[in-house]
């Protein structure tokens, strides 16, 4: 996923997005440990899209408290 799609995103959308990705980083894993999984690259992406959702969405609530603050 890339950063300007996720700037697109709603912020509920976000978070809902950041649930699903780290339920499927879980069963992921679990997969893992079984050696069922065929593609562990996976494991990497996933994690990287939780930390760029998790990234915009600190910046929206950075952005939103100044905001606040400076009215």
């Amino acid at each position: 996923m890339k950063i300007f799609e996720i700037r697109e995103m709603a912020t509920e959308e976000i978070r809902k997005r950041i649930v699903e990705d780290q339920k499927l980083l879980v069963d992921l894993r679990f997969q893992q440990e079984l050696k069922q999984l065929t593609n562990t690259a996976k494991l990497y992406l996933v994690k990287k899209d939780i930390a760029k959702l998790k990234t915009i969405l600190k910046e929206r609530e950075t952005l939103e408290a100044k905001n606040s603050k400076a009215n």
